[in-house]
């Protein structure tokens, strides 16, 4: 330590001062001088002995009143502690810096420089593609075909169907799936294949048709008469004329069919057996394989795209993520009542957290010293505060000097 070695350097030329004034011939300098160094070297000592009696025993004698700070140690102990919590560290003190502190702002201001620098994004996305092929996404499928069966469990199919079912009615929607069906049919029985199929299928099921009597033999007449283009061409023309007939809008056919659709539609789906059957048919297949190995094909192929996208846009320098974080800040930023929400709630956790331990200083304090033996604690405390007294011995000597020279001239007069 440099003051410690100035200050024994001072205490050293005092007493080699005295010395050799002893041997010097009788003059009015030399009695000056002898009783400067003289009162220097009392002055010397005295403020060595004083700081070296509060870190141990002045040369290893057990003088009283010596080794102050370790004869006091749990004293000292017990001061640091309460001068930690009820004066440095108390708790007013740390709650009022903490309502002060706009905590959103800073944490805020803290991640906008760290966005801004394009190293730490590419750090960032590269620890976050490292999480994502971490997930355990094997793990993850059973939670997902448990939430899924607790949703179809608790899910009203009824009453969901009854509402989808009455706002498509409203809109309309019954009666173009009707246009569409219709459409649909009337292009399909105009097609020249449709109509060799009707043809042959009427041909052998009149064939199959057995009548007696008179009738018997008109209709074998009818059916000689008729080959299979005939009756396909008619079966097809009276089709395509019942759906035209279906089509237009004021056809009593038409508001008869769409009235049978509607009651048949609304008795399904009031049809509370048919219900339960769904459900189980639904429960049982969520919980198959095909559908374990079809989750799992999915969230693996989500993570490939998801590590993909992270891969590029680190590659890109992060653009992305501070395009997004941008966004999230501008759009965080308007929401005033949410920032000042989140402000006193974080302000109030920390509150809390202090109130709650504010103790624990005390406790971490006193075990740090309980942990230091009394050679550990003396080096602290001398390293702390050593070179403060150490110039008080310093200046001890210098003042014994002055003082001895004062006194000496008193004394010549």
């Amino acid at each position: 330590m440099r003051s410690k070695n100035l200050a024994t350097m001072s205490l050293a030329i005092m007493a080699l001062g005295f010395l050799a004034t002893l041997f010097m011939p009788e003059n009015l300098g030399v009695i000056l001088l002898r009783g400067g160094f003289e009162a220097g070297l009392v002055g010397g000592i005295a403020d060595w002995f004083a700081v070296t009696a509060l870190f141990r025993h002045p040369l290893g004698l057990p003088i009283p009143h010596t080794s102050l700070l370790l004869k006091n140690r749990n004293k000292l102990i017990q001061s640091l502690i309460s001068a930690m919590e009820n004066e440095l560290l108390n708790k007013e003190s740390i709650e009022n810096k903490l309502r002060k502190i706009r905590m959103v702002a800073m944490g805020s201001g803290l991640l906008t420089r760290l966005f801004s620098r394009k190293k730490a994004r590419a750090e960032m996305l590269e620890q976050l593609a490292g999480m994502v092929m971490r997930l355990p996404l094997a793990g993850a499928v059973p939670y997902l075909q448990t939430a899924a069966a607790d949703y179809i469990r608790d899910f009203e199919l009824g009453t969901a169907a009854d509402t989808i079912a009455t706002n498509l009615m409203n809109e309309g929607k019954d009666v173009a799936a009707l246009d569409y069906a219709l459409e649909g049919v009337a292009a399909w029985s105009s097609r020249p294949e449709t109509r060799a199929m009707l043809g042959k299928i009427a041909s052998e099921k009149l064939a199959e048709v057995k009548l007696g009597g008179l009738k018997g033999m008109a209709f074998q007449a009818f059916v000689g008469f008729m080959d299979a283009d005939m009756l396909g061409e008619m079966l097809q023309g009276m089709l395509q004329s019942g759906i035209r007939d279906f089509r237009e809008e004021d056809s009593p056919y038409r508001e008869e069919i769409i009235r049978e659709i509607r009651v048949a539609l609304f008795q399904l789906i009031n049809d509370e057996t048919r219900h339960a059957s769904l459900k189980d048919w639904a429960l049982n297949g969520i919980q198959g394989e095909s559908v374990t190995a079809f989750l799992t094909k999915q969230l693996e192929h989500i993570r490939s795209k998801a590590v993909a996208l992270l891969e590029e846009d680190r590659v890109a320098g992060g653009r992305k993520l501070f395009a997004l974080y941008a966004l999230l800040v501008r759009r965080v930023s308007k929401e005033e009542s949410w920032i000042q929400g989140w402000e006193e709630r974080i302000r109030t956790a920390l509150i809390a957290a202090v109130e709650a331990n504010h103790y624990r200083i005390g406790l971490l304090v006193k075990e740090n010293l309980d942990s230091m033996d009394d050679a550990s604690l003396v080096n602290m405390l001398e390293e702390k505060v050593g070179k403060d007294l150490q110039w008080i011995r310093v200046n001890g000597a210098l003042c014994g000097f002055v003082v001895g020279l004062v006194l000496t001239v008193l004394q010549l007069f």
